[in-house]
């Protein structure tokens, strides 16, 4: 039987969730996943929780605050100016609390999302660039299909 090392290629479901139970990602009523470990599809701490697990195996795990996405980083909770937003997107854009907006990496070769915190009258816009479960405790659930 297979078991998890740091280069595997994994088909399986899993649920991550609020220790209270409110699900985040939950794979178990779709179609497994398929993932290589070390490409980024989960964080390092995740990845790590699989680390030898047979294929087969169904378990959880709970992650206390921070490790999973990593502390909540006040500087990343930003304004960004109407103007930037209207260059970088659609100017009739209309934002609301809530809201994930995809902005261009610099290189423009990649993205990455912020949340709408808050709209200004003056259309600027608060965005939290956090991971949305970061700094929260959570719970992993998996179930290994196959093991490559």
């Amino acid at each position: 039987m297979s078991t998890v090392d740091a280069s595997s290629f994994l088909t399986l479901h899993y649920r991550l969730s609020s220790l209270q139970g409110q699900d985040f990602v939950n794979t178990f009523d779709a179609k497994p996943a398929t993932l290589s470990l070390g490409s980024g599809q989960l964080s390092p701490a995740l990845e790590q929780r699989l680390l030898g697990l047979a294929e087969g195996t169904h378990t959880t795990f709970e992650l206390p605050a921070g490790e999973a996405f990593g502390d909540h980083q006040p500087d990343m909770v930003q304004w960004v100016a109407r103007k930037l937003l209207n260059e970088l997107g659609d100017p009739k854009e209309q934002y609301a609390a809530g809201d994930v907006v995809q902005f261009p990496t610099p290189d423009g070769l990649g993205s990455y999302a912020g949340s709408v915190r808050e709209v200004r009258t003056d259309g600027a816009v608060l965005f939290d660039f956090n991971h949305p479960l970061a700094g929260q405790p959570v719970r992993f659930e998996v179930q290994l299909i196959g093991v490559l």
